[in-house]
């Protein structure tokens, strides 16, 4: 079933969520009008005093790469989404600005030494890791204003460390608990890369091994472990791993490296989820925080499928026991508002083309648009198709359909479903 639909009051004010049904009813009826598309959303026509609101919970899993967007009403789950980041884009356009730059200030000039002046404030986030905080706060705007949201849960780690090296930091039997291994598969998952330690094998199941047999005087600790396919494992059995991989001086190197190695990504992408959970006590005054062993105990305790949106709505308590009741998530993709590089150049630094157009008779790059093909294209037949603008020209626009890039040169026909607001939307 499609995500329930978010309602407005006639003033805006945000109502309960309705069944996809009943806002095809509103809409038969003449009794509400679209007010978004993405995310679907109506308004009243005519206003409803003193409303009777329930209580949703927005529930978010942050990623490095996705992530993921839940809202829950008592027990189900009547809206999912997942979020795609663009942070390395950004990452890879300021490593190509820095080298223009530096092209630039070496050209026949003289040579000045470097400062080294430059100091960070406080809580300074880079500019990749900063755009998931901005938008992850876009969309708790976004849908505070559409829905009647009284709780935010987030996971704000994946594992806890302090606890997986110091099972005495709570009062709580965490480290002896069902839940302990849940934290230290999902540190070691990440450590990994979910590949066996020996022969990198993927898509496998993996088993948690000492590197250090404890029958010889090995510890428990995550940096003692890890993970280990069930040939390999069996094959190791109580050998050290310098005597199970003799042969193998190089595996045997980077094992011994790796397991002594900090998880820098891991701690990157929590840097991002606490500036997040600060970020997100500015809009909510319920803030509640949950690790990602939670997270995934939930949902394995559930058999629910692995996915960005459905371990969002498996964070915390909450997410022990949870009906969903949405199967088709909405996908948004971050495409930003456009580059401001005032010129393309080639690989050597030099302008190169012309800058493409931006607008053509009020369509932009980024909007979605319902249109008729009165004829047959060459990979494309006629009829009625709704796409994304993909390039103003100088005669029309493009739209990619099929894979295919289409040229329109008329606005007649062309009706606007949503205006470029930097992301794109799919299901």
């Amino acid at each position: 079933m499609q995500n329930y639909v978010f309602l407005l009051n006639a003033d805006l004010t945000p109502l309960n969520m309705v069944h996809p049904a009943r806002a095809r009813e509103l809409q038969d009826q003449g009794k509400a009008a679209v007010f978004c598309t993405y995310p679907y959303t109506l308004v009243l026509q005519q206003q409803v005093l003193n409303p009777t609101l329930q209580s949703y919970r927005l529930k978010i899993d942050p990623g490095s790469k996705f992530t993921g967007f839940a809202i829950q009403q008592g027990a189900d789950i009547v809206f999912r989404m997942e979020l795609k980041h663009r942070g390395l884009g950004i990452s890879v356009g300021l490593t190509k600005r820095a080298g223009f730059r530096r092209r630039r200030r070496s050209r026949n000039l003289r040579y000045r030494k470097a400062r080294f002046n430059r100091c960070k404030p406080p809580g300074w986030l880079a500019p990749s890791l900063s755009h998931r905080v901005q938008t992850v706060s876009t969309w708790i705007k976004r849908f505070s204003r559409y829905c009647p949201i009284v709780t935010l849960e987030i996971e704000q780690v994946r594992f806890d460390l302090q606890q997986l090296q110091n099972p005495e930091i709570s009062g709580l039997d965490y480290q002896q608990g069902t839940l302990a291994g849940y934290e230290v598969r999902e540190y070691l998952l990440e450590k990994w890369q979910r590949q066996c330690a020996y022969c990198g094998a993927k898509d496998t199941p993996l088993q948690i091994e000492h590197i250090h047999p404890k029958s010889r005087g090995g510890s428990d600790r995550v940096s003692n472990l890890c993970l280990a396919c069930e040939p390999c494992n069996t094959k190791k059995g109580n050998q050290d791993v310098g005597d199970f991989l003799a042969g193998k001086p190089d595996v045997l190197k980077r094992v011994l490296a790796q397991a002594k190695a900090p998880l820098k990504d891991a701690a990157a992408v929590n840097s991002t989820r606490f500036a997040i959970v600060s970020m997100a006590r500015q809009h909510c005054s319920d803030i509640r925080c949950w690790t990602g062993g939670r997270t995934k105990f939930n949902r394995c305790q559930q058999g629910l499928a692995k996915s960005h949106s459905l371990d969002a709505a498996c964070v915390g308590e909450s997410g022990a026991k949870v009906n969903i009741l949405t199967a088709q998530p909405l996908l948004v993709d971050c495409k930003g508002q456009g580059s401001r590089q005032s010129r393309r150049v080639n690989a050597s630094g030099f302008p190169a083309v012309k800058q493409p157009k931006a607008v053509y008779t009020h369509v932009r790059t980024g909007d979605v648009v319902a249109f008729v093909l009165t004829k047959d294209r060459k990979h494309v037949k006629q009829g009625k198709y709704t796409s994304r603008v993909r390039t103003p020209t100088a005669k029309g626009f493009e739209v990619l359909l099929n894979g295919f890039r289409v040229e329109l040169s008329s606005m007649i026909g062309v009706k606007f479903k949503h205006k470029q607001d930097g992301y794109a939307y799919g299901f």
